[in-house]
């Protein structure tokens, strides 16, 4: 086999250093996330030798793609990159710095064609060789810009040529090392986010259900400890009157669309977020069971930085619904509900925003 390939490097930039728990946390994930973005939008074959915390070594061994071929794989996962976080800025509960900084993230792509070898660490496959270290070198350049596709000499002789679009302009630099100089070129990639459409926001109709429980309370705490406090899946076993624990919550980071199965005192429920509305005085988002048969919408109103209100509503499927829905049946679910708002106040009493102390 050839010791002769590709090297391409996707790398992540633009989170600021956290200093608290929750940062932390919430960027590692979000990071995670956008890690396997990149990994899923790979078509064209390539390896992946390691992760290296915001970057993914990938390689391939043997003749490099054409540049019309490296430039689609790249828009690819530049793409993909940027919708992901689009839509995560449309959808997102979390109000924390790495959370809001999300839509702020960019990426760089580096390419180089040398020689490498490798050798197995479990699943894969740690390279190592002189171009190997020119490709991460690169990675340190003068580009201003945080949005570009870096091709080197070796990969790109002269102009690069092929099925590329209209827009895309090359600069040329050099990359100074202690080994000598690294020339190559580089495009930004900017336009290619300016073009993408947003998705939109999944449709939520409250014209088909009827309102039948209305209760309120007020808390000593800001509205995102309140928001925290009843929009993140994980704290619903502690306040929720009825709810046990909770299973399969399929996103870690609360946001629209998320889904949780609640194993309660009846059995199991399943319900998804399934509209959400922010500003830092008013924040309102609801939460429907899966067959969409009963909703409730939470409505939080921030009286001063200290204090917030908090407002459920429950609503039933059509007007003949109300029929069945009792006096008996009414009277419990409101019970159970201004209980749980009771249980809330100890919750949002313990939760800590950054910046808020």
């Amino acid at each position: 086999m050839s010791n002769r390939g590709l090297l391409f490097i996707p790398d992540i930039s633009g989170f600021t250093r956290f200093v608290t728990e929750t940062e932390i946390g919430h960027s590692r994930i979000i990071i995670q996330e956008l890690l396997e973005i990149l990994i899923s939008a790979n078509g064209i074959g390539l390896e992946i030798s390691e992760i290296e915390g915001d970057a993914i070594l990938f390689y391939k061994y043997g003749e490099s793609p054409d540049v019309g071929t490296l430039y689609q794989q790249v828009a690819n996962m530049f793409c993909a990159f940027h919708r992901h976080i689009n839509a995560y800025e449309q959808r997102r509960f979390c109000q924390c710095e790495a959370c809001s900084s999300t839509i702020n993230l960019t990426l760089k792509v580096i390419t180089h064609y040398g020689e490498f070898t490798g050798y197995n660490v479990r699943t894969f496959n740690k390279l190592i060789g002189k171009d190997v270290i020119v490709a991460h070198q690169l990675l340190k350049n003068d580009i201003q810009q945080h949005e570009y596709w870096l091709v080197t000499k070796d990969l790109v002789p002269g102009e690069p040529q092929g099925e590329l679009p209209s827009w895309m302009n090359w600069s040329t630099s050099v990359r100074q090392t202690e080994n000598g100089n690294i020339p190559f070129k580089y495009t930004l990639l900017s336009q290619l986010r300016n073009e993408l459409t947003p998705d939109p926001l999944p449709d939520f109709d409250l014209s088909a259900r009827q309102k039948v429980i209305t209760v309120s309370k007020e808390y000593d705490a800001s509205i995102l400890a309140v928001f925290h406090g009843t929009g993140d899946f994980h704290h619903r076993s502690r306040w929720f009157n009825g709810i046990k624990s909770i299973e399969g919550l399929n996103d870690f980071l609360p946001r629209l669309g998320m889904k949780c199965r609640f194993i309660t005192d009846d059995g199991v429920e399943i319900l998804y977020a399934s509209s959400y509305r922010y500003t830092p005085d008013k924040i309102e988002f609801s939460e429907t069971d899966e067959i969409k048969d009963t909703a409730t919408c939470y409505t939080l109103e921030k009286i001063n930085a200290g204090k917030t209100k908090l407002t459920l509503d429950y609503y039933i499927p059509g007007t003949d619904s109300r029929i069945f829905f009792n006096w008996i049946r009414k009277s419990k679910k409101e019970k159970a509900l201004l209980k749980s708002l009771d249980n809330l106040d100890q919750v949002v009493r313990e939760i800590r925003i950054p910046g808020e102390e």
